[in-house]
């Protein structure tokens, strides 16, 4: 008998918030299951059969089976994380709930690609339409196996296809699966180069307007860059040694003229390695205030004199610093331009995909996750009551 939603929410939450069934999150904004999510997935009937038709787009079908193995191996790892064996109802709740996520990525991503296929095809007929599907998907797995295949290969430190289908198989997925999806990706990304233009124009006006709107975004604490050489208390008899040793060292950085160098070799701080070199770093961050109050007053490119602190003494070059507050606009307009360009680019996808959902008819067993599709026949997902599962 399943559990009542309310003797799941704990559990589920707590799997939630770890992150262990995040697939579907989008669709739940990654909070803790209602009570409504946890009973409609319990209560819905998936078929058994991977070869079970789950959703066909266009003319692209999608099994069960090609989906299933990743859920499959995803609640593996999640009872491997946990530590200990998901009940019957977090499986359940699980399986159905990374069903929908993944169920609408592959959705999503085949409509991309039948729209390229058809936009190719113009107004061909069936036959030739075909023809241009299978050029285009022959031309999509040379891609696959030249350039894919390699770089899993090397990525998973293997040598031998054999051996790249059994590691896959341990991830839930296989080498036809990843071809599969990578035609799918590929042809949808080609659909949408096509179609959205990759580098639209941004007004000058437009970057100022932005600016405006946002300069929250802008505000900046204060910050500097600086080389440091030091010596610890700690590594020298007396502070008169400590003191002679840095007077030493900065005066071969003064008359050397490579204060980093001479860090390199000689300093006794966590970036001597690095020739001392402190890349931008926030006020308020450095355990020595002593030294951080020299750093943010200091002249710039001009050796201190020695600056001691509990631990040693130092001698820093300030090489640059930002003031706290609003950054101007000078200073980030490239950044803001690309913001704008980002925008522009999703809005025109999300235009196109919303278009394509005219043109390419979708059924799904669940329809209710995907803009205009349609149930798919006898094989939809059913709910029914919890009475009639007990």
């Amino acid at each position: 008998m399943l559990a009542a939603p309310t003797s799941l929410s704990s559990s589920l939450s707590a799997l939630l918030i770890g992150g262990c069934l995040l697939a579907p999150a989008a669709a739940y904004g990654q909070q803790a299951p209602s009570e409504e999510k946890i009973r409609e997935a319990l209560e819905t009937e998936l078929p058994e059969d991977p070869a079970a038709l789950i959703a066909v787009v266009g003319q692209s079908p999608i099994l069960l089976g090609d989906l299933m193995p990743k859920i499959d191996r995803r609640l593996e790892m999640v009872e491997k994380k946990q530590g200990r064996p998901l009940t019957e109802e977090e499986k359940k709740y699980g399986r159905v709930n990374m069903l929908r996520g993944l169920l609408q990525q592959a959705i999503q991503s085949k409509m991309m690609g039948e729209a390229f296929l058809l936009k190719q095809a113009g107004t061909q007929d069936a036959e030739k339409r075909a023809e241009v599907q299978k050029m285009m998907h022959s031309r999509a797995r040379k891609l696959f196996f030249d350039n894919q295949v390699p770089h899993l290969l090397k990525s998973l430190k293997l040598s031998q296809l054999t051996e790249l289908e059994a590691k896959l198989r341990e991830e839930g997925t296989s080498l036809n699966t990843q071809q599969r999806e990578f035609v799918d990706s590929m042809l949808g990304r080609m659909y949408l180069n096509e179609m959205v233009e990759q580098d639209p124009s941004v007004a000058v006006f437009e970057i100022q307007e932005y600016y405006d709107q946002h300069r929250e975004e802008f505000e900046q604490e204060a910050q500097a860059k600086w080389e440091q050489l030091t010596v610890r208390f700690d590594r020298f008899p007396t502070r008169e040694k400590a003191a002679e040793a840095l007077a030493e060292m900065g005066n071969e950085a003064l008359f050397g003229g490579n204060m980093q160098a001479v860090a390199k070799k000689k300093s006794q701080e966590p970036f001597a390695s690095a020739g001392g070199l402190h890349d931008w770093t926030r006020r308020g961050s450095l355990v020595s205030k002593v030294l951080e109050d020299q750093i943010f007053q200091l002249p710039l490119n001009k050796m201190s004199p020695f600056i001691e602190d509990e631990d040693g003494l130092h001698i820093v070059r300030v090489l640059d610093r930002k003031e706290a507050g609003i950054q101007p606009i000078s200073a980030v307009q490239d950044e803001v331009r690309e913001k704008i360009r980002q925008r522009k680019i999703r809005e025109s996808e999300d235009k196109l995909l919303a278009e394509m959902q005219t043109k390419v008819p979708v059924w799904t067993i669940f329809p209710e996750d995907v803009q205009g599709a349609m149930p798919l026949g006898r094989t939809a997902a059913k709910t029914t009551p919890q009475s009639e599962r007990r």
